[in-house]
C-alpha cells in the first residue's frame, strides 16, 4: 500500500498583515524558501543605495535646513555637524558607480544649500545682494574646517569603496580605449559587499 505525503499548511502573514497559507512539505523544517529573483535575507539599511543625484540633493537640503535652524533657532554649529554627518552617510549609501560624482560634490552642495538659506533669510531686506554676500562669506569662513573635514571623509570612504576604479573607467572612456577586463569596474558588475 502506498502512503501519501503529508502536507502541512501554516498561515503566514504578508507585508500588509493578511494571512497567506504556505505549503511546508517542500521546504526543510517548515522554513520558507526564497522566491526566484529575490534575496533570502530581509531588506536592511545596508541594501539602501542612493544615486549621486540623490546624495547631492540630500546634502543640499540638509545644509539648507541646518543653516535655517542655526540662524532662526540659534543652534550653534548645526550646519557644521549636519554637513559632516550627511557627508559620511552619503559616502556609504551612494551606489558604487556614482562614487566619482559624489566625491567632487560636497563643497558645491554646501555652497548651494547655504546660498539658498541666506537668500531666504535676507528676503525683503534693504541691500538684498549685499546682505546675501556678507552672510555667505561669514558662513564660509565659519565652516571652513568642517567643510574640509566632510570633503576629506567623503574622499577617504569613496576611495575604499572603489573610487580609483571609477577614475580608471572615466579615463578609458575619455581616451577611447576599450574597457579593461579582469577587474571590477565601478559601474559594471561590481557588488559592494566589502562596505556592507
Amino acid at each position: 500500500m502506498r502512503r501519501l505525503k503529508e502536507h502541512t499548511v501554516i498561515a503566514t502573514h504578508d507585508a500588509d498583515g493578511t494571512p497567506v497559507p504556505r505549503d511546508t512539505a517542500h521546504s526543510p523544517r517548515g522554513r520558507r524558501r526564497p522566491q526566484r529573483g529575490r534575496s533570502a535575507r530581509p531588506a536592511t539599511v545596508s541594501r539602501l543605495r542612493l544615486t549621486a543625484r540623490g546624495a547631492i540633493l540630500a546634502l543640499v537640503l540638509a545644509t539648507f535646513g541646518a543653516a535655517l535652524l542655526e540662524r532662526l533657532a540659534g543652534v550653534p554649529s548645526a550646519t557644521s555637524i549636519t554637513f559632516v554627518v550627511v557627508c559620511v552617510l552619503a559616502a556609504f549609501l551612494v551606489r558604487p558607480g556614482d562614487l566619482l560624482a559624489l566625491a567632487v560634490s560636497p563643497p558645491l552642495g554646501y555652497f548651494t544649500g547655504v546660498l539658498a538659506a541666506e537668500a531666504v533669510l535676507t528676503l525683503g531686506s534693504d541691500g538684498f545682494v549685499r546682505a546675501v554676500l556678507i552672510g555667505l562669506a561669514t558662513r564660509l569662513a565659519d565652516i571652513a574646517p568642517s567643510l574640509f573635514l566632510g570633503t576629506g571623509i567623503v574622499l577617504a570612504i569613496t576611495a575604499f569603496r572603489g573610487l580609483p576604479a571609477n577614475i580608471r573607467e572615466l579615463g578609458d572612456e575619455l581616451s577611447g580605449r576599450p574597457a579593461r577586463r579582469g577587474r571590477d569596474s565601478g559601474r559594471r558588475g561590481r557588488t559592494d559587499s566589502a562596505a556592507s
